[in-house]
C-alpha cells in the first residue's frame, strides 16, 4: 500500500510518450505543430506550482526543497477558499483550449486534467475537514515521522535544522485547527466512529514524554552530524529543547485531552458514511473517486467482491489438495493461523527473508519488462513509535534523482501478522515490480510534465501493485503451493474488500458483521481483521482501488491479446502501462486501445 495518497485525494495512446518527449526536447517546433498541446502542457505545469505554492506539505516527498521551512494548516477557512479559487481557475483555462486543436493523445492528457479538477471541486459538498484525523494516517504521525530524522526531512546541515523549527509552528497551527474543526463536526453531527477514535487516542499519548530527550523529534539532536560543531551545536540543541518542550508536547497534550475528554464522548456508535449526513453522496464520491470510473455503484462493487471471493475459494481449495490437507476450507485457514511453523520467530528472521525475495526477483525482471526505474530502494522494519497501529508493509517514494531512496517498510511488531507464505506476493506488491517499481518510474519520465509524473491514482497504483501480484506465478515465484496460497489468500483480502466496504459505507454493515464476514471467509487472524475494518470505516473506498484497477489492468491485457494474437508481446504491454505515468482508469483504456489500433 502506497501511503501517500491516503491524506492527498486526488488526482494515452501509442504516440504519447514519443510526442511528449519530442515536445520536450524542441518545444518551439512543436508548438508550431500543435499549439493546442504547449498550452495544454503550460497549463498542467503552472497548476502544478501554483498548487506546490499554496500547499508546499508534498513537495519535500517529491524531492523539491524549496519549501522545508514551511508547513502548510490546509484546515483553514482561508486555505479552502484559495484551493477552489485554484481549481477553478485552471479548470476555466483548460476548458478554453481548442480541443479540435489537440491530437488524440494531448486529448487524453487533457481529460486526465479535467477529470481531476471536476472531482476535486465536488470535493467541496462535503465536510471532509470536518475529519481531520483517523487512526490509519495522520498528520500527528506523519508529522512525528518527518521530524524523526527517518523520514524525507533533511536533517545534515545547520539550516536543515533552522527550517525544520520554522516547520514545526506551521504544524501547531494545524494541531489547533484540528481541534476547532472537530469541535465544529460535534456541533454538526460529522464524528468519527468511536472505535477508531479509541485508537487515535493511545497514538496521541504516545508522544507525551517526561523527559526532552525521550522525544522523537530528539532524535535528530542525538544523531547531528559530526560536521556541526560548537556554538552552532549548541544553538541548534538549545532551540530544539525549547520548541519540544514549549511548541511540540503542549500541541500533542492539547489534542490529546480534547480526543480523549471531549471528542470520544460525542463519536457517533456507527460505522459507515451512510450514518452521516449526505453520506450516501458522500460515499458515492469515495467511489468515484478512488476506483477512476464514473457510473459503477456501491450495488454493483458489492456483487463483484462476491463473485470474486467465491472464485479464489474455488482455487484455494486445489491449494489444499496439493498440499494433502484432508479437512475442510475452513479448516485449513485455521492451520495456517494456528500452526507455529507458518510464522517467523524473530523480527530479524522476517527481513531476512524479504532481502533473500529481492535477490530471487532481481534476476527474472528483465524477462518481463523493458522500462525499469534507477531508484534504489531500502528495506525497513516501521519505527516502534507507529508499529503498534500502522499497516503490515508500505511503501514511501523516493525522490526522482535518487538522493533520497524508496523504503519498502515490514511492520514486525506482530510476527503473526507476517506469515512466511506471504513475503513473495507482498514484495511483488510493495516492492518490485509494484509500487517501487510503477511509481519511481513514473518519477523518471522526465519528458512528462510534473503534473503527470506526480499523479497518484489508486485505481492504477493499487491496481498495478495487485496486477503485479498476480503474474508472479508467469515470473516462476509461486512454485512452491504454499507460497501460491499466500498470494491467493491476499487477493482474496482484496476481494473482501469490495464487499465489506461497500457494505460498512452503502448497506449499514456493522463493525461486528463486517468482521464476521472477513473471518469467515478467511485464514485472517482477528487483530488484523479488526485493522482492516477499522482502516475502511476511517478512508472509505481506498480499498476498492486495488480490485477495481487490477481488474481492469488484467481485462485489458487479455484483450490486446486475442486483438493481437501472435502480435502480442507482454514487455510492451507493460510499457503502455507504465510509460505515462499513473492514469484514471478510463484514460489508460483509452491508450492501450489506441496501441492495439497502431498495428492495424
Amino acid at each position: 500500500m502506497h501511503l501517500k495518497k491516503l491524506r492527498h485525494f486526488g488526482a494515452l495512446v501509442l504516440g504519447l510518450v514519443c510526442s511528449m518527449s519530442t515536445y520536450a526536447e524542441n518545444p518551439s517546433q512543436d508548438s508550431l505543430q500543435n499549439p493546442g498541446q504547449e498550452s495544454m502542457y503550460k497549463i498542467m505545469e503552472d497548476y502544478f506550482e501554483a498548487s506546490l505554492k499554496l500547499n508546499s506539505n508534498p513537495a519535500i516527498f517529491q524531492g523539491d526543497y524549496r519549501f522545508n521551512d514551511r508547513y502548510v494548516n490546509d484546515l483553514t477557512d482561508e486555505y479552502m477558499q484559495k484551493r477552489h479559487e485554484l481549481n477553478t481557475h485552471y479548470l476555466k483555462l483548460m476548458k478554453e483550449i481548442d480541443q479540435n486543436t489537440l491530437l488524440a493523445e494531448d486529448q487524453n492528457s487533457y481529460n486526465l486534467f479535467v477529470w481531476d479538477r471536476q472531482l476535486d471541486l465536488e470535493q467541496e459538498k462535503f465536510s471532509a475537514d470536518l475529519l481531520p484525523l483517523n487512526q490509519f494516517y495522520s498528520i500527528p504521525n506523519s508529522f512525528a515521522q518527518l521530524g524523526s530524522g527517518e523520514g524525507a526531512q533533511p536533517f545534515k546541515t545547520p539550516q536543515d535544522y533552522d527550517n525544520f523549527l520554522k516547520k514545526m509552528d506551521g504544524f501547531v497551527d494545524w494541531m489547533d485547527s484540528a481541534k476547532l474543526k472537530m469541535n465544529q463536526g460535534i456541533k454538526q453531527q460529522i464524528v468519527l466512529p468511536a472505535a477508531l477514535v479509541k485508537k487515535i487516542i493511545p497514538q496521541l499519548k504516545a508522544m507525551l514524554v517526561n523527559h526532552v530527550t525521550d522525544s522523537i523529534f530528539w532524535v535528530p539532536i542525538k544523531n547531528m552530524p559530526v560536521s556541526i560543531q560548537g556554538e552552532e551545536k549548541r544553538r541548534i540543541t538549545q532551540a530544539y529543547k525549547i520548541a519540544i518542550l514549549e511548541k511540540l508536547l503542549p500541541a500533542y497534550q492539547g489534542l490529546y485531552a480534547f480526543v480523549k475528554n471531549v471528542y470520544l464522548p460525542k463519536a457517533r456508535d456507527t460505522s459507515g458514511y451512510s450514518s452521516l449526513k449526505n453520506g450516501d453522496a458522500w460515499y458515492q464520491w469515495f467511489i468515484d473517486h478512488e476506483t477512476t470510473t464514473k457510473g459503477m455503484s456501491a450495488d454493483q462493487i458489492h456483487q463483484i467482491g462476491l463473485d470474486e471471493v467465491a472464485r479464489i475459494h474455488r482455487e484455494m481449495l486445489d491449494v489444499k489438495e496439493k498440499l494433502g490437507f484432508k479437512g475442510s476450507l475452513q479448516e485449513f485457514f485455521e492451520s495456517l493461523q494456528t500452526e507455529k511453523k507458518y510464522y517467523f520467530e524473530t523480527a530479524d528472521a522476517v527481513m531476512e527473508r524479504y532481502q533473500q525475495q529481492r535477490k530471487f526477483v532481481a534476476a527474472v525482471i528483465p524477462n518481463f519488462f523493458n522500462l525499469q526505474p534507477k531508484s534504489n530502494f531500502e528495506i525497513r522494519p516501521v519505527e516502534a513509535f507507529r508499529a503498534e497501529s500502522a499497516a503490515g508493509a508500505s511503501y514511501e517514494q523516493g525522490t526522482p534523482d535518487g538522493s533520497r531512496p524508496g523504503v519498502f517498510y515490514i511492520n514486525t511488531f506482530n510476527l503473526l501478522a507476517q506469515p512466511k507464505f506471504g513475503v513473495v506476493t507482498l514484495y511483488l506488491h510493495e516492492a518490485v515490480p509494484g509500487h517501487h517499481f510503477q511509481i519511481s518510474i513514473a518519477q523518471e519520465l522526465t519528458h512528462l510534465p510534473k503534473y503527470q509524473r506526480f499523479s497518484i491514482y489508486n485505481a492504477y497504483v493499487e491496481g498495478w501493485a495487485l496486477y503485479s501480484e498476480s503474474i508472479g506465478k508467469e515470473m516462476g515465484l509461486f512454485d512452491d503451493p504454499l507460497q501460491y496460497y499466500g498470494r491467493l489468500s491476499d487477493e482474496l483480502l482484496r476481494a473482501m474488500r469490495l464487499v465489506v466496504d461497500t457494505g460498512l459505507h452503502a448497506k449499514k454493515w456493522s463493525k461486528e458483521q463486517a468482521q464476521e464476514y472477513m473471518l469467515k471467509n478467511s485464514s485472517m487472524a482477528l487483530s488484523d481483521v479488526v485493522s482492516e475494518v477499522e482502516r475502511y470505516m476511517a478512508i472509505p473506498g481506498q480499498a476498492l482501488s486495488y480490485k477495481i484497477g487490477q481488474l481492469k489492468i488484467t481485462g485489458l491485457r487479455h484483450w490486446a491479446q486475442k486483438e493481437l494474437g501472435d502480435k502480442f508481446e507482454l514487455k510492451q504491454f507493460h510499457d503502455q502501462v507504465l510509460g505515462s505515468g499513473a492514469l484514471p482508469m478510463a484514460v489508460l483504456e483509452n491508450k492501450i486501445h489506441h496501441w492495439v489500433k497502431s498495428f492495424e
